[in-house]
């Protein structure tokens, strides 16, 4: 019990305010599909709207999810504000600052439907359902329906880009786009024919004076004075959301104010560079408004740490890390107070420093290959390497050497290839393959254990034929471990070669690192074993510390990496 307000103080710092906003854009999003999906009812019939609505609002409004959607609702709205006055620049010059209008514009527009359906509910017990709201959007007031028109698309189209913000640097990404963007075009197109459907339906049958008596008493519509008031409620919220926007405008205005009046400040880049800002700018919104390149996978949301910069000189008087800050900075293990996140330093006296991780950029402004800049996404690493390479070298000439390591470094890369892994570094007698380029994470770790078993193979036919050359057989140590890691080309110049850097790359190497002192061929963390999904629990189990990491890793010792297939293929057959 003594380490959950730890737990709970680590969670509140690794949680930006852009992630509060995606949890509650996401809760949004789900009613706005399930709204969606409603109104394509509509093109089976207008009671088959009622009968979905029904299961709708059985599920929106029982109370504890009325409370998260409302609460949702609520601080999505506000931090939309707070991001009118905060956002100075913006990376992505056309779709964020539209998913930021489109944003801002939902509450003004869905303010009235809100009021006259919810409220009218609370206040008069009105029963509003889709009879009365399509008869009012294609008999009463048809002017209403293009407003409610334009509506979903811009709550779609609002969602769909912060889902794509949101999904676009995860694994499976690429191979879902197609089916997401077929989603994003035929949910709206049938939400929005199941309208004009159920719409011409009530036209129709709102001729005849039964339906009326059945279906416009006033215990479903209300009386005009009712209406009345909740347009004025309606005109009141709306004006005081007006309002907010205003003062955030206003507020703006009055930074920028005071930013000319608190006079300038200079960045020295520390290669010759230098440009002058206002006081309040992050370092790398400076970047961006004066074009300077500037590393930054995740686009200055404090989730990479490749914006980070050495200051050079007194870095006393700079302000205090944030705790996104401080914590993105302890998550990469620098405890060096001189090194700082771009995004989330906004200096207030001139500052001298240079980047830590040069973006690419060429003399000529233009790039022969375009270089990935990178992509956060769950890989499994695979560490091996060659037992007894030095005492080999000692007593061989080096030609004779080179072959000898060439030929296992063959063998294993032959294993991985077959495996579906990718050869990614090869340092000197050892090599990083990576499982997940092409695979979900499941499938992932079962190639990864596939090829530690594979290596173990080839390495004994290595060993065989040259057996007349070796005093001792080849011998060897992997270590396998999965995590997020952030993939992308890595290098200076002509020597740019794509890899993977994270926590999860190093750990594999520790890992690989440990078969040394606790003699096996294989060590595999406990994370790999459970996504690959092994339903055999013969591996013994074991904790180990890791250098670097606060707490001890599970992972399971591996004699014989030859048996690691067996599992594998035993759990393929139980999950079939």
């Amino acid at each position: 019990m003594a380490m959950a307000p730890a737990h709970l103080s680590e969670l509140v710092r690794a949680t930006s305010v852009r992630q509060v906003r995606l949890i509650c854009g996401v809760i949004l999003f789900c009613y706005v599909i399930s709204h969606f999906l409603n109104h394509a009812l509509g093109n089976v019939s207008v009671d088959a709207m009622e009968a979905g609505v029904y299961y709708h609002t059985v599920f929106w409004q029982f109370l504890p999810v009325a409370i998260l959607f409302y609460t949702a609702a609520l601080t999505h709205m506000g931090l939309g504000i707070y991001a009118l006055y905060q956002r100075r620049q913006f990376r992505w010059r056309t779709i964020e600052p539209l998913q930021l209008v489109l944003g801002l514009s939902i509450p003004a527009l869905i303010m009235g439907h809100v009021i006259g359906v919810r409220l009218g509910q609370t206040l008069y017990g009105h029963e509003k359902l889709y009879p009365q709201e399509l008869y009012l959007f294609f008999v009463a007031s048809p002017g209403r329906l293009w407003q409610m028109t334009i509506l979903l698309l811009i709550a779609w189209v609002h969602g769909c880009i912060g889902i794509y913000f949101w999904l676009r640097l995860k694994p499976f990404f690429t191979r879902a786009a197609p089916y997401l963007l077929a989603a994003a075009v035929l949910i709206p197109t049938l939400s929005l024919l199941g309208i004009y459907q159920g719409g011409r339906s009530v036209e129709i049958e709102s001729d005849d004076r039964d339906w009326r008596a059945q279906n416009l008493s006033r215990r479903q519509v209300g009386t005009v004075a009712e209406g009345n008031t909740l347009d004025r409620i309606t005109g009141g919220l709306t004006v005081g959301y007006f309002g907010l926007l205003a003062l955030a405008l206003a507020a703006r205005g009055v930074r920028a104010w005071r930013e000319r009046r608190g006079g300038m400040i200079a960045l020295s880049y520390g290669n010759g560079k230098t440009v002058r800002v206002p006081k309040g700018l992050s370092v790398l919104e400076a970047s961006l408004r004066h074009n300077v390149p500037h590393a930054s996978v995740c686009g200055g949301r404090a989730r990479c740490s490749t914006c980070r910069i050495r200051i050079i000189g007194d870095h006393d008087a700079l302000p205090t890390p944030s705790q996104r800050e401080a914590f993105v900075l302890t998550r990469v293990g620098t405890a060096d107070p001189s090194i700082r996140l771009a995004c989330q330093l906004r200096p207030s006296s001139d500052l001298s420093f240079f980047q830590l991780f040069t973006p690419h950029t060429h003399a000529d402004g233009q790039a022969s290959t375009p270089a990935r800049i990178g992509q956060e996404r769950y890989l499994v690493s695979l560490f091996v390497d060659m037992r007894g390479s030095t005492q080999l070298a000692e007593k061989r000439l080096p030609f004779d050497t080179v072959f000898i390591v060439n030929r296992f470094l063959g063998a294993v890369s032959q294993a991985v290839i077959e495996n579906g892994g990718q050869p990614n570094q090869f340092v000197g007698d050892g090599m990083l393959a990576l499982f997940g380029l092409t695979a979900d994470p499941q499938q992932a770790c079962r190639q990864a254990l596939k090829a530690a078993a594979g290596i173990a193979t080839h390495i004994d036919e290595l060993n065989e034929l040259l057996s007349h050359d070796l005093r001792q057989p080849i011998r060897f140590g992997v270590g396998i471990h999965g995590g997020e890691v952030i993939i992308g080309d890595i290098g200076y110049r002509d020597h740019i070669v794509f890899t993977a850097l994270g926590d999860a790359v190093n750990v594999a190497a520790r890992l690989q690192d440990m078969t040394k002192t606790l003699a096996c061929e294989a060590i595999v963390s406990e994370e790999v074993r459970r996504t690959a999904g092994l339903v055999d629990d013969a591996l013994p189990l074991q904790e180990v510390a890791i250098r670097g990491r606060d707490e001890p890793l599970a992972v399971r010792l591996v004699a014989d990496a030859r048996q690691l297939t067996a599992l594998v293929d035993r759990s393929e057959r139980v999950a079939a």
